[in-house]
């Protein structure tokens, strides 16, 4: 087996320099390419500048096999992708007469007539294959030089994750010198898991495992190479998942909600939510996920405490008693989402700050419950983080409790 070969990705926009967007593209493109040989050695992101990104490749063109640009595709006057990788390889940019009439014909199935300036993405650098876009309009375009394959995609995630399944992955097939594995696990803290995983190092080495926290997910990634990758990475995942133990929802694209859901079909139940807090954000993981309807039926955001009481059933006294973000309420709330007809409630209550905690009740409290046919399990936590970080840990410990909850009916 051929040993892995080097690649490296360019983010290509100012925006991403900013606050305005993140890049995820390249963890898209190293998870999909890395089964195909390719191991990512480096990440740069670059504003839309010709000579930035013209110097970046040139320099990397000698030193990997593989380089993935995304973004600088569109027909704007900031998209320079196109001209950078022009100058960087001493070529001229060629219009492509095909694919102009491709982008016409998308434009008028879209009921528009194409603008002059779109047709810049038609411009090819010289010898470049042109990777038709299946979700969008800007092409995809691949060239050689020397040793290095160059891939410029569109910045857009559905259109760069497309084109790198449909162009890019049925090129080296079967070459897969690196086998990844990710487990996926819910409910935990990156540190938790470290402390239960660290013994497996001395086994398998440090360098093939990778830890990545999502605010109360946490993903193992493990990588094996060689001859005997296959079976080596299937005692990885075996070893691994027993230390992961009951935190262990799926692998590799599972997501937390989509687990759920498929459990609910298996034990033949409904789902519906009370949410404070989270303000509706686990109803609207589950709706993400094609055919939830089947098995989730609604969810109510239960703010006020009025709302509370008259929708979900929660008591006056119980809030005076307790008050709206404690134990009690939140089973009342998944009792209460109960009663819309399903046969497993979600009730989630909390303060997510930035005000609004006190001495006994500080913010990032919140209290999640899940009511089903054979009972109610409840848990409190104390999370970290600004505003979006605590609604966030919220909603993603409510889907792994109900998890849970399925798991043992």
């Amino acid at each position: 087996m051929a040993p892995a070969r080097k690649a490296a990705f360019l983010a290509i926009g100012s925006e991403l320099l900013r606050s305005e967007r993140v890049d995820t593209n390249s963890l898209v493109a190293a998870r999909l390419l890395s089964p195909c040989g390719f191991v990512f050695v480096e990440k740069r992101v670059l504003e839309d500048d010709v000579d930035a990104i013209a110097m970046a490749l040139r320099e990397l063109a000698g030193r990997v096999e593989l380089i993935v640009v995304s973004g600088g595709l569109g027909p704007t006057a900031d998209d320079v992708t196109r001209e950078a990788a022009a100058r960087a390889f001493g070529r001229e940019l060629q219009r492509d007469d095909r694919m102009l009439s491709l982008l016409r014909a998308r434009y008028e199935r879209n009921g528009r007539t194409m603008p002059a300036i779109a047709a810049r993405m038609a411009d090819a650098v010289a010898g470049a294959e042109l990777l038709v876009n299946p979700q969008g309009t800007a092409p995809g375009q691949l060239l050689v030089e020397g040793a290095c394959t160059v891939v410029l995609l569109p910045g857009v995630p559905i259109e760069l994750e497309e084109i790198v399944r449909q162009h890019l992955v049925p090129r080296w097939p079967g070459s897969a010198a690196r086998l990844v594995r990710t487990l996926r696990l819910g409910g935990t803290y990156e540190s938790a898991v470290e402390e239960r995983v660290a013994p497996l190092y001395g086994r398998f080495g440090r360098a093939n495992v990778t830890i990545l926290a999502g605010r109360g997910l946490v993903d193992l990634v493990l990588a094996a190479e060689g001859d005997d990758a296959a079976s080596r990475l299937a005692e990885m995942e075996e070893l691994f998942a027993v230390a992961a133990g009951a935190d262990l929802y799926g692998r590799d694209d599972d997501t937390l909600a989509a687990v759920v859901l498929e459990l609910l079909r298996r034990v033949g139940w409904t789902l519906a939510t009370a949410e404070s807090c989270t303000g509706g954000l686990v109803a609207a993981r589950l709706t993400a996920v094609p055919g939830a309807s089947d098995v989730f039926l609604g969810g109510v955001v239960a703010y006020a405490n009025s709302v509370k009481e008259r929708l979900l059933g929660v008591s006056t006294e119980l809030l005076a008693d307790h008050g709206a973000v404690s134990r009690e309420v939140a089973e009342a709330l998944a009792t209460g989402a109960r009663t819309l007809g399903a046969d497993c409630g979600v009730g989630i209550t909390g303060i997510a700050g930035p005000s609004g905690g006190t001495p006994a009740k500080s913010v990032g409290t919140v209290h999640i419950a899940v009511a089903t046919p054979g009972g109610t399990r409840q848990l409190e936590r104390r999370f970290p983080g600004d505003r979006t970080a605590v609604r966030e840990f919220a909603a993603n410990f409510a889907l792994d409790l109900t998890r849970r909850a399925l798991e043992e009916a």
